[in-house]
């Protein structure tokens, strides 16, 4: 068992996020690239402490989805070309000139005001264009009237349209319809922006299930983001069969073992009652870390290789496990919050949430520790 030197670590495999890599790009066709999306700090597991991997492994274009983390990784020696997935508000938008960064347009005010400030800047500044073909969350809907909107832009003198994309909300469902609906709106717009004049160079739609599931979509690029962290985007079965390995495990130790008497509450407000005299060990880790209150009577941990269920209420700082049936147990043991066994998808599924919950969830006071 690992042995730590704090109070907890998030352990970030270089080494498997390498693997899947290696397993992403063996499932392209030739000339399509990769863009990483690392949003939500590459989905918890730190953006600056993988993007040297992802640069080795050959990654050329990058996602995030608001200027502050693509600020980020320009600051992390990020040089390659960064695309904003979200909005960026108006007071703001300077920064996408300041730190060479690529905005999702899907407004002519928006479009309006960046290139007034990318002409007082003395640069040209590329946007991708956001089309909405069924996600209706942001984009130009996908019919004639956003022609005439994306043309009055491509004409704008100190912005240049670098590329187009949509975003899939059912690529994971096995029937594929909802998908192909999508993109074929997405083709047909596209046809249409060229037959008006305006050249798309690079087209992108592909997320995590659609290179899983659908290969007709791959086009320029894929976006990986799921698959990337070895975080499940399909349907679970199916999931082990793919080879992609997690990239994160938690670990943290015993703080103190008592044995308590049968009749003994545990925790705040006496949720769990011994039943039997109870060996009990806390751990050092609580929800401020990031380790959900919902796993309170729950949720359970390995020690030395063995299972021990949450007992109580996981406190802000703090839990408590029944260690009686283990062996012996004392303060210093490692103990895995999450690893191959007690996996992220165990824990998504457990407590009925997304994957990037639970990993996106794991709080700042936690550190990553990047291995290979």
């Amino acid at each position: 068992m690992r042995r730590l030197t704090q109070r907890t670590e998030a352990v970030v495999n270089l080494r498997a996020l390498e693997h899947n890599v290696k397993n992403i790009r063996s499932r392209l066709g030739s000339g399509v690239e990769i863009m990483a999306v690392l949003k939500g700090d590459g989905y918890g597991h730190g953006e600056k402490g993988i993007y040297p991997t992802l640069k080795s492994c050959g990654i050329e274009r990058y996602a995030v989805a608001v200027w502050e983390e693509g600020a980020s990784l320009r600051n992390a020696g990020c040089t390659e070309p960064i695309l904003l997935l979200g909005d960026t508000c108006d007071g703001q938008l300077e920064n996408l000139i300041k730190f060479n960064l690529t905005p999702a347009i899907f407004s002519l005010d928006t479009s309006e005001k960046l290139n007034t400030l990318a002409k007082w800047g003395g640069v040209t500044q590329p946007v991708h264009i956001k089309i909405d073909t069924g996600m209706s969350r942001i984009g130009f809907p996908a019919d004639e009237s956003a022609v005439e909107s994306v043309r009055r832009i491509s004409e704008m003198s100190n912005l240049e349209i670098t590329g187009a994309f949509t975003h899939f909300s059912r690529a994971d469902e096995p029937d594929g319809e909802s998908a192909k609906t999508q993109f074929e709106k997405y083709i047909r717009f596209i046809e249409k922006l060229e037959d008006a004049g305006i050249h798309i160079p690079m087209k992108h739609v592909a997320n995590s299930p659609a290179i899983l599931l659908r290969p007709e979509v791959q086009l320029d690029a894929v976006r990986a983001g799921d698959a990337l962290f070895g975080l499940c985007p399909i349907d679970e079965d199916d999931w082990k069969n793919e080879d992609f390995m997690q990239v994160m495990n938690w670990y943290t130790y015993v703080v103190m073992v008592k044995e308590v008497p049968a009749g003994t509450e545990v925790g705040y407000g006496g949720t769990f009652v011994a039943q039997r005299p109870t060996k009990i060990a806390t751990i050092p880790v609580g929800f401020a870390d990031g380790y959900s209150r919902k796993l309170s009577n729950k949720g359970k941990v390995r020690i030395n290789g063995r299972e021990a269920p949450i007992i109580g209420r996981v406190c802000m700082d703090q839990f408590m496990v029944d260690v009686t049936d283990i062996g012996e147990v004392k303060r210093g043991d490692t103990v895995s919050l999450l690893d191959e066994e007690l996996s992220v998808l165990w824990m998504a599924d457990l407590l009925d949430c997304n994957v990037d919950e639970i990993v996106c969830g794991i709080s700042k006071r936690v550190p990553r520790i990047y291995e290979y």
